[in-house]
């Protein structure tokens, strides 16, 4: 977690690095296209594998995450954990250099408050790409399928952990 906090911190500074700021914009609508953010970027992972599994919403702190009791193939998985950055961060920034004014700021807002909620959902899409391509995933813990097809569809979550 310490490699996640110290990536929040450099996201979190980019802005002032580079000089660019959102005070021409109203504090209160910022604030609330933040929340909007967040519940944007919870709601997709939930998409991802709805009618999977349970799935519950933890927080600790200043920090939220879902846990699933789902089992889910490596390029599921990884689709779970980057389907928000590519959302909510990296299309916003394409679509920005397009556009100018107000909305490019807006849009890129979007972009930095996504890339710092998703800062561990960015560590862990790598950590995800590096794994054994027939693995499967669930709570936490993979196992490599010996079968090497996409995963088991009777499978129980004490054969993973």
């Amino acid at each position: 977690m310490k490699f996640v906090y110290v990536l929040q911190i450099i996201i979190f500074l980019i802005p002032y690095y580079f000089g660019a700021s959102f005070t021409h914009i109203n504090i209160f609508y910022l604030i609330i296209l933040g929340i909007l953010v967040f519940i944007i970027h919870e709601c997709l992972h939930v998409i991802v594998i709805n009618k999977m599994g349970d799935i519950s919403l933890t927080c600790s702190g200043i920090f939220f995450w879902l846990n699933t009791n789902a089992i889910l193939s490596k390029t599921r998985f990884w689709i779970f954990m980057s389907l928000p950055i590519i959302v909510l961060s990296v299309v916003p920034t394409i679509i920005s250099l397009y556009v100018s004014g107000n909305i490019k700021s807006i849009l890129l807002f979007v972009c930095w408050i996504n890339a710092i909620i998703s800062a561990s959902d960015i560590y862990n899409s790598f950590l995800i790409a590096i794994k054994p391509k027939n693995s499967i995933f669930c709570r936490g813990y993979f196992k490599v399928n010996e079968t090497k097809k996409e995963y088991p569809k009777n499978i129980s979550t004490k054969d993973i952990i």
